[in-house]
């Protein structure tokens, strides 16, 4: 069991946390070495098998991510742009792989982890479902096989939990269409409709961002022009293919070169 890669699972109290928790305990190819949480937090200093509810399982959470970090050789970070950020620098320092999943990451958080990814392997993605990687590549190929009599648009639903939009998943879409297309999605992007905003202008990519209730995530790519549409769609209706897809990258990453890699890499596609 101790040749095992040791994964560290911060944000330990959160849903998705909690998910990968028992998606690491579950796995026979990995062991969990480290929860951690933000100090203040009334789980720090207990056992996470308690704070889940369960029995004990030896792993008390911490907010130390130094030391937790020294044992372990991945971690596996869905929390908050700051957060990922500084475990970007301290999991470059252990050479421990960094999957990232947090989202609302701006310019300058990426130019930071980038950074560390000169010293660390880093999987970081928008969506860590196989589906929806699928749908990344599909929705690049239609782009590039359609023109621009076809406008493109991608609507996201998910929980009113949710803090940023549109999510990091639309975003990658967004990506996978304007690379399809030949273009920069900066320059393309409408994401703000409100009022008498005049006619869609011809080849932009739009976003809408749908919030309420439990919904886990369900993405379409809209492809619309006169007389005729295509829709590509993803539904998600349990959030453990995110936590499963993120323990197969902190395992895929174990024999890799520093530097950034994406969920296509590890699934292959």
């Amino acid at each position: 069991m101790s040749d095992l890669p040791g994964i560290v699972v911060m944000g330990a109290s959160g849903r998705m946390g909690q998910m990968l928790i028992k998606e690491v305990l579950a796995n026979d190819k990995a062991r969990l070495v480290g929860a951690l949480e933000r100090s203040g937090s009334d789980w720090v200093g207990r056992d996470v098998g308690e704070c889940m509810g369960g029995q004990p399982i030896g792993i008390t959470v911490s907010d130390d991510a130094l030391e937790t970090m020294a044992k372990a050789q991945a971690v596996i970070d869905f929390t908050a742009p700051a957060a990922t950020v500084d475990m970007a620098e301290i999991a470059a320092q252990a050479r421990a792989v960094h999957v990232i999943g947090t989202t609302g990451l701006t310019d300058e958080d990426l130019e930071k982890i980038a950074l560390a990814g000169r010293h660390a392997t880093i999987v970081r993605a928008g969506n860590m479902s196989l589906g929806v990687n699928l749908l990344t590549q599909l929705t690049k190929k239609v782009a590039a096989a359609l023109d621009e009599d076809f406008d493109i648009e991608i609507i996201e639903a998910h929980h009113h939990h949710k803090v940023d939009a549109p999510s990091g998943t639309a975003l990658m879409l967004g990506e996978a269409a304007a690379e399809g297309r030949g273009v920069d999605l900066v320059e393309v992007s409408d994401r703000g409709r409100d009022g008498i905003t005049g006619a869609r202008r011809r080849g932009d990519i739009g976003f809408t961002a749908v919030r309420g209730g439990d919904i886990v995530g369900e993405h379409d790519v809209m492809f619309a022009a006169p007389g005729e549409r295509i829709v590509l769609r993803h539904l998600a209706t349990d959030r453990a293919i995110f936590a499963r897809g993120a323990v197969k990258a902190a395992l895929w990453g174990q024999d890799k070169k520093p530097g950034e890699y994406s969920m296509l890499d590890v699934l292959g596609l």
